[in-house]
């Protein structure tokens, strides 16, 4: 049946094609087959990020088609450089950004150091603990924004009841102490599996041969934890480190969702802050350079710690 359909397939080819691809290499014909994925991918990614260097040099606004578009060179480049607010965005993204990291990466290694634990439940638990990171971020906001409620969220009924205060006398998501902790809490709770999976892939990766060989030389489990357990989990733990400071560097759905970058602007991510400059100031020229930047920052930092990932690989 499949020597008959090949057949037909081959009778249907035009000579002419037939004849210069039965000439073709391996090589050439593998490239020929991945050519459409690839100018699809550069259309897509690559023509937009152009557009977007282009526009970062004009005064381009998307509701004013009409105006006259005027090159204003690195001007836009330089007035996002020396804005407080920039600063204090970028500010309150990297204490997101910090807290959430090491928050994730402490107790997801914690949990997958507890799984990886042979124990009655085993993957009753880890299905548990998955379920956070299978839901939507929208749906997720909207859920913890009901649990902060003062009056009615149970988060702070059990707040009140582990310390005694009173749970309508805070509210975690309309105070400014408390609301950049706020979506840090949920953050975590949502993207902690993820962590968590990572990490129980390098535990499982380790040989046992080598705690065996540890045992023999009498090296006692808290010894076996530092000189085996760490180091060789390590590259997995810095390669969760990389993806949740990617991810957790553009985000936005959760966060809008839970406090709308408020109260004021403490929780005003550089991502809702330059969703604010494009669509709701219409600023687009200001807001292609402040992407551009973000996309720097981002790609560079990315580029230094990936060699910093392989350098512990090659160890």
């Amino acid at each position: 049946m499949l020597k008959s359909s090949v057949d037909r397939v081959a009778e249907a080819t035009p000579h002419a094609i037939a004849k210069r691809m039965h000439g073709l290499s391996d090589r050439a014909l593998a490239w020929l087959f991945v050519a459409p994925s690839i100018v699809l991918l550069l259309a897509v990614n690559i023509f937009p990020l152009i557009w977007t260097i282009r526009l970062s040099f004009t005064n381009f606004r998307v509701n004013r088609p009409n105006a006259e578009v005027e090159f204003v060179g690195l001007k836009n480049y330089l007035n996002i450089l020396s804005d407080r607010d920039i600063w204090l965005t970028m500010q309150a993204t990297a204490h997101f950004l910090i807290w959430t990291i090491v928050l994730q990466v402490l107790i997801g290694f914690a949990l997958a150091y507890l799984i990886n634990k042979k124990f009655r439940g085993n993957d009753l638990w880890t299905t548990i603990i998955v379920l956070p990171m299978m839901l939507s971020p929208a749906v997720v906001g909207n859920f913890w924004t009901f649990l902060y409620q003062p009056q009615i969220g149970l988060f702070n009924y059990a707040i009140g009841f582990l310390t005694g205060a009173d749970p309508s006398s805070f509210s975690m998501i309309g105070d400014v102490a408390l609301a950049p902790w706020a979506i840090i809490i949920v953050d975590t709770w949502m993207w902690t599996p993820f962590v968590m999976l990572i990490c129980l892939a390098g535990l499982r990766s380790i040989p046992g041969s080598i705690y065996e060989a540890a045992e023999c030389d009498r090296a006692s489990k808290w010894r076996q934890f530092w000189t085996i357990t760490i180091p060789l989990v390590l590259p997995f733990l810095m390669l969760a480190v990389l993806f949740r400071g990617i991810e957790n560097f553009k985000m936005f759905d959760l966060v809008v969702q839970l406090t709308g970058g408020g109260p004021g602007s403490i929780t005003e991510l550089t991502s809702i802050n330059l969703k604010r400059e494009a669509f709701e100031k219409w600023r687009t020229g200001y807001a292609s350079a402040y992407a551009v930047i973000l996309f720097v920052t981002v790609f560079g930092l990315a580029s230094i710690y990936v060699k910093a990932l392989n350098k512990v690989k090659q160890r």
